[in-house]
């Protein structure tokens, strides 16, 4: 009894733009929104990756507290804690200044925290499994401890962690979806807006895959490219 009305995408909204025109909107959001917080993850994980492997017992410490708080507390719990527990817990002057924060930058810092912690988990790992001469033949060249992290270490880590790196890449991307439930209007809070006003929540929810199937796979090749490029022989990324 269900009727089917695909043309619902090119209907006007009453704000000048059509039903696709909001689905589109929240695509592009979703895409910023997930290449900054990966920007942030990919610099933040890398750093507290090496911190977790440096012989400091201090850092590594801090490091491994780090990323245990983000790793095992949900995203969900962390977005609603920082959007509305901190700043109550802030004075009053900075606590209404965060309030007054675009929801986009808090949901982006929360979702860069929380997936570059899944990241230094990889860059850790991708460093402990070359063999631990490497290290020390960097040292006995000369090289100072950042040098060798630098110009030895970090260069092959990341050709091995490119495959997880890939699948993180997306998983960023389908995140962002769970920043909806604060009300950021990103592509899964479109297509629940749009079966409000429509009442056609088969074609919103189809569309509204196929653009999360679209991006997705995009992010893939674009990850399947860099993983070309970069191949060593020998190495995880090598066929």
């Amino acid at each position: 009894m269900y009727h089917w009305h695909w043309g619902i995408f090119l209907s006007p909204t009453g704000t000048g733009e059509t039903y696709l025109g909001w689905l589109f909107s929240g695509l592009g959001l979703t895409v910023a929104l997930g290449l900054v917080a990966w920007l942030l993850a990919l610099v933040l994980g890398a750093a507290v990756g090496i911190a977790r492997t440096v012989p400091n017992r201090v850092v590594r410490a801090l490091a491994g507290a780090y990323v245990e708080v983000l790793r095992n507390v949900p995203l969900m719990v962390q977005l609603f804690t920082a959007y509305f527990v901190v700043p109550e817990l802030l004075p009053p002057e900075l606590g209404d200044a965060v309030k007054r924060m675009n929801p986009v930058a808090q949901q982006f810092l929360c979702l860069g925290l929380y997936t570059s912690a899944r990241i230094a988990e990889q860059v850790r790992s991708g460093i402990e499994s070359l063999a631990g001469h490497q290290r020390s033949s960097a040292l006995a060249l000369g090289l100072t401890l950042p040098q060798a992290y630098r110009h030895v270490l970090l260069p092959l880590a990341f050709r091995i962690i490119l495959p997880p790196l890939s699948s993180e890449f997306m998983t960023v991307f389908k995140n962002s979806a769970v920043a909806s439930m604060i009300g950021l209007l990103e592509l899964a809070a479109q297509g629940r807006q749009l079966v409000d006003y429509t009442s056609q929540p088969y074609e919103a929810f189809i569309a509204v895959t196929a653009l999360y199937l679209a991006l997705n796979l995009s992010a893939l090749r674009v990850m399947r490219f860099v993983e070309a490029k970069t191949r060593v022989p020998g190495f995880a990324t090598a066929k």
